[in-house]
C-alpha cells in the first residue's frame, strides 16, 4: 500500500478528516460533517485558509465515501495509475450550505461526482472583487453604503435557460443529461475509470437548439445591480466585506451565484494617522508651552473636543496618551483605542527686534543647565538608552 507517495504533495485523506483507515461509512460521514461545518466559508468570511481546508475536506469525503474510489485510494494513494479521478482540472469543489451540513442534504451532491447520478453537477458562479472608498469619519462611526456594479446575471429574456423557446432544449444524448462521461481505460495491468465533462454539452447535460438572441445561449448577460451593505465602526483599509450570493450567476441553472467581496479603502484624515485602533497625531507647540505646560483643545472625530494636557517640562518627541478616544474596536478593553499625541517644537519663522533682545537677555536662564557640553551629551545618551 502506498498512500501519498513521494510525487504527491496532498495530505492523506484520512488525516484530513481525522479518522483511522478502518473508519466505517458512518464515521466518515460524521467526520466530514464536523470538519465541513468548522471550515465552511459562511462561518469564516475573508479567510482564504479556511476556504482551502473546506475544499480539501470535500475532496477527502468525495473519495472516501465512494467504495470503489476508496478501494483505489487505499491501494495506490494519490499516485494512482491514470492520475486524478476528477480529471485534468482536479477537484473543483461543490456547493454545500450550512443547512445541508446540519440536515444531511449533502450526500446527493457528492453521489454524482463520479458519474453516479442523472442530475448535472451543481456549479457556482464566479466571485467578484470591487473596491469602495469611505471617509475616515465614516470608518470611525460605521456607515450604510450602496454601490452599483455590472455583473453576469441570469438572462431576464430567457430566464437563464439560454433558449429562445421553452421547447428549444433537449437532453444531451451523449451523456444522457449527466454532464459527465465515464470511460474505462487500461493502464498496464490495471483498468482505470476516468470521469470527465461531456464535450458535446460542455458539462451542462443539455443542448440548446434555439439560442436566446439576448445572451446567445449563455443564459447570462451583463446587468447593472445595486448592492446595499453595512460598514462596521472601526473598519480598517484593506478589509474585505463578503456579500454572499451577489457575485456572478452560475452557468448551470441548478448552481448557486458566487460571492461579492467589497474591499474597503479608508481615505486619509487631515491630521490623524492610524495604528490599529490607536490614532496618532503630531501636535506643534511652542517652547513656552513645553516649559510651563498647557492644555490644548482640538476638534475630534467623535464629536467631542479632544483635550491634550501637556505637563510642565515636557520635551519635543515625547508622547501624550489619551485613552478610550481612539477608533472603535471590539477586541480591546473599553471598546476604543487611544489617541497618541507626539509633541513637536514649533519654531517661529520670524522674531522681531524686541523679542530677540529679550531672548538674548534670557539666554543664560534658558540654557541647557550643564556646565560642560559633554556632560549634556552623556546624560542625553543615557536617557535615550534607558527609554
Amino acid at each position: 500500500m502506498n498512500v501519498g507517495g513521494p510525487m504527491s504533495d496532498k495530505r492523506d485523506y484520512y488525516e484530513v478528516l481525522g479518522i483511522g483507515r478502518k473508519a466505517s461509512d458512518s464515521d466518515i460521514k460524521k467526520a466530514f460533517r464536523s470538519m465541513a461545518r468548522k471550515h465552511h466559508p459562511d462561518k469564516n468570511p475573508d479567510d482564504p485558509e479556511s476556504e482551502r481546508k473546506f475544499k480539501e475536506v470535500q475532496e477527502a469525503y468525495a473519495i472516501l465515501s465512494n467504495p470503489e474510489e476508496r478501494r483505489k485510494y487505499d491501494m495506490f494513494g494519490h499516485d494512482r495509475p491514470g492520475g486524478s479521478p476528477f480529471g485534468s482540472g482536479g477537484f473543483q469543489g461543490v456547493n454545500i450550505s450550512i443547512e445541508d451540513l446540519f440536515g444531511g442534504g449533502f450526500e446527493s451532491i457528492f453521489s454524482s461526482i463520479f458519474g453516479g447520478g442523472g442530475r448535472p453537477r451543481s456549479s457556482k458562479g464566479t466571485d467578484l472583487l470591487v473596491s469602495h472608498s469611505i471617509t475616515f469619519e465614516q470608518a470611525f462611526h460605521g456607515t450604510e453604503e450602496e454601490i452599483e456594479i455590472e455583473v453576469l446575471n441570469h438572462c431576464s429574456s430567457c430566464s437563464g435557460s439560454g433558449s429562445e423557446t421553452s421547447d428549444g432544449i433537449r437532453v444531451c444524448p451523449t451523456c444522457d443529461g449527466r454532464g459527465r462521461i465515464t470511460r474505462i481505460e487500461r493502464v498496464g495491468p490495471f483498468h482505470q475509470q476516468i470521469t470527465q465533462d461531456c464535450k458535446s454539452c460542455k458539462g451542462e447535460g443539455r443542448i440548446i437548439q434555439n439560442p436566446c438572441k439576448i445572451c446567445r445561449g449563455e443564459g447570462r448577460s451583463q446587468q447593472s445591480k445595486k448592492v446595499k451593505f453595512s460598514v462596521p465602526p472601526g473598519i480598517d483599509s484593506g478589509t474585505r466585506l463578503r456579500m454572499t450570493g451577489h457575485g456572478e450567476s452560475p452557468k448551470s441553472q441548478n448552481g448557486k451565484p458566487g460571492n461579492l467581496y467589497i474591499e474597503i479603502e479608508v481615505l486619509n484624515h487631515e491630521w490623524f494617522e492610524r495604528d490599529g485602533a490607536d490614532l496618532l497625531m503630531a501636535l506643534p507647540v511652542s517652547y513656552v508651552d513645553l516649559l510651563l505646560g498647557t492644555s490644548i483643545e482640538i476638534p475630534h472625530i467623535d464629536g467631542e473636543l479632544l483635550k491634550v494636557k501637556i505637563p510642565a517640562g515636557s520635551r519635543p518627541g515625547e508622547t501624550v496618551s489619551i485613552s478610550k478616544r481612539g477608533m472603535p474596536s471590539s477586541r480591546i478593553r473599553g471598546g476604543r483605542g487611544s489617541v497618541m499625541v507626539l509633541l513637536k517644537l514649533a519654531m517661529p519663522s520670524k522674531v522681531n527686534r524686541v523679542t530677540r533682545k529679550q531672548l538674548q537677555e534670557m539666554r543664560e536662564e534658558l540654557s541647557n543647565g550643564f556646565s560642560d557640553i559633554t556632560e549634556g551629551l552623556i546624560k542625553e545618551a543615557n536617557d535615550r538608552r534607558r527609554s
